[in-house]
C-alpha cells in the first residue's frame, strides 16, 4: 500500500477524509480557490482566545521533541523585541515524508499557519524553511497568489539530518552553514538578527491552520499525527494520519507490516523494539514512559528474518556521517559507536565490545549540541536491549546481512514522497 492515507474516525483507508490532508490529495498542488473555499485564511479575530485553544487541546510540536506548541508561542511573544516566526519543512531524517508532502501539495495550509503564529505571536516576518526542490517550487507559487499577510521569505537549505536542528535553521537563515550552535540562548530567546523566533515544524502550523478553520474538532486535530511507515528499501511506504493513542500494529497492518519482526521508531530518534512493538501506542508521554520517542513519526520496520544488527549497524553508520563536526565528544562517540558495532556485526571481535558499548549507549546521551549522538546511543542502546541473542550470534562469524560495508547514506530507510 502506497500513497496517503486517514485512520481519523471519520474516514477509512482508501476514503480519506482527513483536514490535514485535504479533501482531494492526489489532485496535485492546492490552489488559492480551493483552499479559501475549504475556510482558509479567515480573519484572526480573537488571538489570545484560539492560543487559548491550542493551549487546552494539548497541541504539541510536530518537529520531534513534542513540546507543547502554546508555550512555545507564549515565550515568543512575552520575549523583548519584535518576533520572527519560521516554518520549519527541512526534513533530514530518511525515514520521514510528511513535511515535503504537506508542502508540495497544500502549500497554503502552511503559510496560513505562520500567517496565524504570527498573529499570536506578534510577528510581522516570516520565513519558510526547506530544502525539497519541489516544496519550494509549491510554497514560491502559494505565496503569489496568497491574500495579504506577513512579509514571507523562503530560504532553501541542503538537506541534511542536522539542518533542521533550530539553533541550525536560524544560522542557516542568517547566511550561515546550516548546523547547530550552543545552547542558550535557544531560538525563543535570540533567534533570526537576535529577535525572539518560533522555529514551528510544518505540521504543526498544518494543524494550527485547520484549528483555525474548524475548531469544533481541535481535540482530535491535536491528538493525531503523521507517520511514514516503511520497510526495507521504502517497501510498502504510506503516509498515515492515525488517532492520538493508536496502537502500532494498526498501521503497520494497513501497510503489510503486521508479522514485523521489529521496528525502528521515530525515525533514528526512537530506537529499536523488538518482542512487543505491537502494543506500542502512537502517544508521546506513553512512549516516553516506555524509554522511546515518536520523534519525527517515521516508522521502518523490519521483516522475519532481516538483522536489527544490520539496521543498527547503517543507521549508525549514517549519523557518524551526518555529525555536524563541531563537538568533539559527538565526532569520537558517534565514530566509537558505529565503529564498534560494525566490527561486531562482521564477527571481528568477543565480548568485550559489547561491553563497551553498553557504557558509551549510557554516557554519551546528552553531551552534543543537538539530539544526534543521543540518537545513535539510543540505537544502540535498544539493540542491546532486545536484540541481545542477535548480537551473541554475530561473535566470531557474521552474517550475510552485515559481511558488507554498511553504507553511511541513509539509502536503507530513504522513502518516496507519495
Amino acid at each position: 500500500m502506497t500513497g496517503v492515507h486517514s485512520l481519523l474516525p471519520a474516514g477509512q483507508p482508501g476514503l480519506l477524509v482527513s483536514p490535514v490532508f485535504g479533501a482531494e490529495p492526489y489532485r496535485g498542488v492546492e490552489d488559492l480557490a480551493r483552499y479559501l473555499a475549504a475556510g482558509g485564511y479567515a480573519p484572526l479575530t480573537a488571538r489570545d482566545r484560539f492560543l487559548d485553544l491550542i493551549a487546552a487541546v494539548g497541541l504539541r510540536g510536530r518537529g520531534g521533541a513534542g513540546f507543547p506548541a502554546a508555550v512555545k508561542l507564549r515565550a515568543v511573544r512575552d520575549a523583548p523585541g519584535r518576533p520572527v516566526v519560521v516554518a520549519n519543512g527541512e526534513e533530514g531524517e530518511p525515514g520521514s515524508v510528511k513535511d515535503r508532502w504537506l508542502l508540495r501539495h497544500r502549500p497554503h495550509l502552511i503559510l496560513d499557519g505562520l500567517r496565524l503564529a504570527a498573529a499570536m505571536t506578534g510577528a510581522e516576518h516570516g520565513v519558510v524553511y526547506l530544502s525539497d526542490p519541489r516544496a519550494e517550487q509549491a510554497v514560491r507559487h502559494a505565496l503569489a497568489e496568497r491574500p495579504a499577510g506577513p512579509r514571507v521569505v523562503v530560504v532553501r537549505t541542503d538537506q541534511a539530518y542536522v539542518a533542521g536542528e533550530e539553533t541550525a535553521v536560524v544560522r542557516r537563515i542568517e547566511g550561515g552553514p546550516a548546523l547547530p550552535t550552543a545552547k542558550p540562548p535557544r531560538p525563543f530567546e535570540a533567534g533570526v538578527g537576535g529577535a525572539p523566533t518560533l522555529v514551528a515544524n510544518v505540521e504543526t502550523l498544518a494543524r494550527i491552520a485547520v484549528m483555525h478553520a474548524c475548531p469544533d474538532v481541535a481535540p482530535a486535530l491535536a491528538g493525531a499525527h503523521l507517520v511514514t511507515v516503511s520497510g526495507p528499501g521504502g517497501s510498502a511506504a504510506a503516509l498515515i494520519e492515525v488517532p492520538a493513542g493508536t496502537h502500532l500494529k494498526v498501521p503497520a497492518d494497513l501497510c503489510g507490516h503486521g508479522m514485523a519482526e521489529a521496528v525502528l521508531l521515530g525515525g533514528m530518534f526512537g530506537g529499536l523494539y523488538g518482542p512487543g512493538w505491537t502494543d506500542l501506542p502512537l502517544d508521546h508521554d506513553a512512549l516516553k514512559a516506555a524509554g522511546r520517542a515518536l520523534g519525527c513519526g517515521a516508522l521502518h520496520f523490519l521483516r522475519p528474518g532481516d538483522c536489527p544488527v544490520a539496521l543498527a549497524t547503517e543507521a549508525t553508520a549514517y549519523l557518524k556521517a551526518q555529525s555536524a563536526r563541531q563537538c568533539g565528544v559527538c565526532v569520537s562517540g558517534t565514530g566509537a559507536l558505529a565503529g564498534t558495532l560494525a566490527a561486531l556485526a562482521r564477527g571481528e571481535t568477543g565480548a568485550g565490545p559489547t561491553q563497551q558499548l553498553r557504557r558509551w549507549s549510557r554516557q554519551l546521551p546528552g553531551r552534543g549540541a543537538c539530539g544526534l549522538l543521543d540518537a545513535a546511543a539510543r540505537i544502540v542502546a535498544t539493540l542491546l536491549t532486545h536484540f541481545p541473542d542477535r548480537l551473541d550470534a554475530h561473535r566470531g562469524s557474521g552474517c550475510p546481512d552485515c559481511t558488507d560495508e554498511a553504507p553511511d547514506d541513509g539509502r536503507r530507510f530513504a522513502v518516496p514522497v507519495p
